[in-house]
Parts: structure tokens; sequence; C-alpha cells
């Protein structure tokens, strides 16, 4: 079986083969971009997923107007393929692939297995950053609200016991052992456990030790072993999105589960939300 969206995907000697093509911008992602200061594939720019995606002082992300600016500030161009790749198996770069298509941006594609499948594979890096020589040409595309859900949603589903939910945090974490995973500390929730109702598949699940994506018959069994099937309308979330961007796009991209929703705004608000119900323990 093969993946549903041929176009999400690209493999890491594809893109080799293809770092002159001036069709093609590739983006490295990432919460900060220490990585990508010391090495990156080569001509990649970078895009900082906490100051240049998020509209500070709020917690939500930048509009469309202004995504569409920030990617013309990078040089890109729309009718430039844009490869996305990160570091922590793509965690972010996943975050960016669905805020792209959330803010109606189609022509784009992750690369599998990230930037740890590129360097295990020993492929080009580079310390030179590729500084444009003028700004790109890129319109605000139109938002699709299908893709994102938002507390309500989230908590009536919780008190109604309606599903599916799905939990990608790792089982200490779903079970209110843990808050956050140990190298990761810095948002944190009030209190610890899991939505109600919730099934607890972790992302890592979902891929192979060298980062890229499991088959898609391996990804699809995953879920069905969980209850989760493309007839449902599921609802991933984590601890601030950015897992939960990845089990989306192997449902919606890979799997093509027709309704599935990201919760960005995950545990962090849910956890510290008042009056809502929450669930300890291990997942049934």
């Amino acid at each position: 079986m093969t993946y549903a969206n041929a176009m999400a995907l690209v493999e890491t000697a594809w893109l080799e083969e293809r770092l002159d093509d001036h069709k093609i911008a590739v983006i490295e992602v990432d919460e900060d971009n220490e990585a990508f200061d010391k090495v990156h594939i080569p001509g990649a720019v970078a895009i900082n997923w906490k100051t240049e995606l998020q509209a500070a002082p709020r917690r939500d992300f930048i509009d469309g107007k202004a995504l569409a600016g920030l990617l013309a500030g990078k040089g890109i161009s729309e009718g430039q393929r844009i490869i996305l790749y990160g570091g922590n198996n793509n965690w972010f770069a996943a975050y960016a692939y669905w805020l792209f298509k959330y803010r109606g941006i189609d022509n784009i594609s992750l690369l599998d297995g990230g930037r740890m499948k590129w360097e295990l594979e020993g492929r080009p890096l580079t310390a030179e950053t590729s500084k444009p020589t003028r700004p790109g040409l890129f319109g605000p595309g139109t938002d699709r609200p299908s893709l994102r859900v938002f507390r309500n949603d989230v908590v009536y589903r919780a008190e109604k016991g309606l599903g599916a939910l799905i939990d990608v945090r790792s089982p200490a974490e779903f079970s209110g052992e843990t808050m956050a995973p140990p190298h990761l500390p810095s948002e944190q929730p009030y209190v610890a456990g899991h939505v109600p109702g919730a099934a607890n598949v972790p992302w890592s699940k979902a891929a192979n030790e060298d980062g890229s994506f499991r088959s898609a018959d391996e990804l699809r069994a995953l879920y069905e072993g969980a209850g989760i099937s493309a007839e449902d309308d599921v609802i991933t979330y984590c601890r601030i999105g950015e897992r939960s961007s990845h089990t989306w796009f192997v449902l919606s991209e890979l799997l093509g589960f027709p309704n599935v929703r990201n919760y960005d705004g995950s545990w962090t608000e849910y956890g510290s939300l008042v009056d809502v119900p929450v669930e300890i323990g291990e997942a049934a």
C-alpha cells in the first residue's frame, strides 16, 4: 500500500539530486536555529518556529498575510515546491507543514526522516548561509478551518464521551506521571493527565529508528489497533502541538483520513483550564 498523498513526502536521495533546482525551496524549521547555524542542507533557509511563526504576544500563529511575507522575505515564490525538514524527527517541520496547509499553502512536502536521516546517510551539509538576492513573490492563501480544533470542541467531546481523540504523548505523560519530556520542560500545563476517552498512540510509534515514517500498511495497522479508522472524526493533541502535527501528517497526508484536526493548544492549554474533565492513569 502506497501513501495517500504522493506529494506530501520526499526521499533524501530525491532531494540531493535536486539541490540546484531553482524550482525547489528547502526550509529547515525548528524551535531554534542552533543546529542550522552549525551546518544544514546546502541552499536551505531557516525558519525559527518560536520567533517567526508565532504571533507574539498572543499564543497563536501569524496570519496568512504575515506567513506569505515571511516566505517572500526568505526569497521563496509561489511557483516553487517547498521542502520542509528539521530535527527531533521533523517535529517542528511537521508543525510548519500543518500550519502552511491551514493557511492555504499546498505546494509543500516533508523530507522523510528530516535532518537525522540526512546526516545518518552522509549527505551534503554546509555552514554557508544562503541569502536571497531579492524577495520572492508570495501571496496569502485561504485558511482551512477544518484542519484545526479549539478547546471548546475538545471539552465538549470529553464531557459527552465522544471520540476519536488521540493523545500522541508518551505513556508517562498520558498517565499523569510526568508533565513533559525531561528535555522539554519549558511549557507546562497546570495539571497532569489526559482528556477523558483519548487513545494513547505515541507519535514515535509511527517512525523508524532513522526518523523516517513506517510503511502505510504498518501505520494503518497501528491506528486501527487503537480503534481509530478513516471513518472517524479525529483530533490529535500532545503538549504544545508539534508532536500532534506529526501524527496529523501521518493520518491526513500518508493514510488519507478525510477528517483529521490538530488541537495545537494541546495539553498545555487543556491542562490549565478550570472545570474541565481530566483523567489520570494508563491507557486501557
